[in-house]
């Protein structure tokens, strides 16, 4: 009995992390195509690189993949560790504002991407007991 039980709470909390992470992810792509201009800005700002549109655009196509097999639950090693390196990445190179949250300018809201990070984590390292309507 506690097994089963066990088992419908992990699979109810994985699919919470993979729908959600993977919204999360949608997102970010999503913005590449509704405001290119941000892409361009934030890879300059952020990692000291010029991206054009375009490059922007290919990125964008590659998160909404990863995010839509995130939230299917496909291809799960690859996938949820592609997301894992993206988003560790992505905090990595905001460690400024990490580091001095209400510095100036006062940028607290990087700290959420922190949390975001653990559930990426947990995903990951949970992938091999996640089950989705595509897995066996």
């Amino acid at each position: 009995m506690a097994d089963d039980a066990l088992s419908k709470a992990l699979f109810r909390a994985l699919l919470a992390l993979r729908i959600t992470l993977g919204l999360f992810l949608l997102q970010w792509g999503i913005e590449k195509f509704v405001v290119p201009q941000a892409n361009v800005f934030i890879w300059e700002h952020f990692y000291g690189v010029n991206v054009s549109q375009a490059l922007g655009y290919a990125f964008g196509v590659a998160e909404i993949v990863i995010a839509l097999c995130m939230i299917l639950g496909l291809f799960r090693t690859i996938v949820y560790g592609a997301a894992l390196f993206l988003h560790a990445v992505t905090v990595a190179v905001t460690w400024r504002q990490l580091v001095d949250p209400w510095g100036d300018p006062i940028n607290h809201l990087f700290t959420a991407g922190v949390p975001v990070l653990g559930g990426f984590v947990a995903l990951f390292l949970l992938r091999h007991w996640d089950r989705s309507l595509f897995s066996k």
